[in-house]
């Protein structure tokens, strides 16, 4: 089979990713994360734009060194156009532009939630792939979303969040217990070792494929609150019980979205996607679904799941196939649609 290597560019929050794809196989998968933002308690957006600007060079260097390959011989660059953070978006649209120009190769865009789901077409040994049609849930720290999704490029959102995303829900929750951010991988490590229903949250009540969670990160504030005025120490003493409490009325939520999406269409091909699908309350949850309910479940490899470049040059892989290409006054959208 020819080479076809595509060069994917990510940069929608606070990691700067390049990664490169050859005919579905990802040859090199770069990441440099900033850590600056855990002094703050969550991204500053101006600080992440800056960090774009110092790392995406070396970022994408380095993408091509690992795959022992030349500029010359991409075939397209794909980059991420939206959502997301619009200074962080900024940089990666800008170089990218610049680096399509410059080698006279086609500029592909990309929508990041469709590249989350898109990522499961990523050819790995471990990793199946989904048939179509399949229901896609993405969850991360910006976005809840049941999508079904017919085709590569046909998707339609059929539920979605009508205020908080999913891992903002988890990572506020951990500081409210005083964990540091990023809190979600955190609150999911400590309810590992805990009782999921030591303590029962209300599961917040809207439509049937819809989610909010922004009540219950309001229940959890008071209960905590209450908790600590009989007893100063009953976070530090109960954390792992309070954890997995709120990862069980999380994730049992999630579920019920799910089993209501798949009555409503009669599809159980299922696939998640986004950073909140590596939490292993959510993989397991799925894995009992397959075996209780007949569901054919698709769960990322864990680098798949939070923002990288790889998930960009697959869905740019499958653009170029298509010949769905961007001119060069195409520009970054921070509320960028499905």
């Amino acid at each position: 089979m020819r080479d076809c290597y595509i060069l994917g560019i990510e940069s929608s929050c606070d990691d700067t990713a390049a990664a490169v794809i050859n005919n579905g196989e990802v040859v090199s998968n770069v990441v440099a994360t900033q850590q600056i933002h855990e002094e703050y308690g969550g991204v500053v957006p101006e600080l992440a734009s800056r960090a774009h600007q110092q790392n995406i060079v070396p970022v994408v260097h380095q993408a091509l060194r690992k795959a022992n390959i030349d500029k010359k011989d991409l075939k397209a660059i794909a980059f991420t156009r939206g959502p997301g953070l619009m200074g962080s978006l900024l940089v990666g649209t800008s170089f990218a532009k610049s680096l399509a120009m410059g080698l006279d190769v086609p500029l592909i865009d990309v929508n990041h939630m469709q590249a989350h789901i898109l990522a499961h077409f990523i050819k790995t040994d471990e990793q199946r792939r989904p048939n179509f049609p399949f229901i896609a849930l993405t969850i991360s720290g910006g976005h809840t979303q049941i999508v079904k999704v017919t085709d590569y490029f046909e998707m339609e959102v059929i539920g979605e969040t009508l205020d908080d995303a999913v891992g903002e829900a988890f990572d506020k929750s951990a500081k409210i217990l005083g964990l540091p951010y990023p809190g979600g991988p955190l609150v999911d490590k400590y309810a590992q070792k805990g009782n999921p229903k030591a303590y029962p949250f209300t599961k917040p009540k809207v439509g049937p494929l819809d989610f909010s969670f922004s009540g219950l990160k309001t229940a959890v504030l008071y209960f905590v609150e209450r908790e600590t005025q009989k007893d100063p120490d009953f976070v530090k003493n109960n954390l792992e019980d309070i954890c997995a409490s709120i990862q069980y009325t999380i994730v049992d939520y999630l579920m019920d979205k799910l089993k209501n999406a798949v009555k409503q269409t009669g599809i159980t091909e299922i696939a998640i996607g986004g950073g909140v699908s590596a939490n292993s309350g959510i993989r397991q949850a799925l894995r009992d679904a397959e075996a209780r309910l007949g569901w054919t479940t698709y769960i990322p490899k864990f680098e798949y799941c939070t923002d990288n470049a790889a998930m960009i040059a697959i869905v740019g892989e499958l653009k170029y196939k298509a010949k769905l290409f961007a001119d060069q006054d195409i520009v970054a959208t921070a509320r960028l649609k499905m």
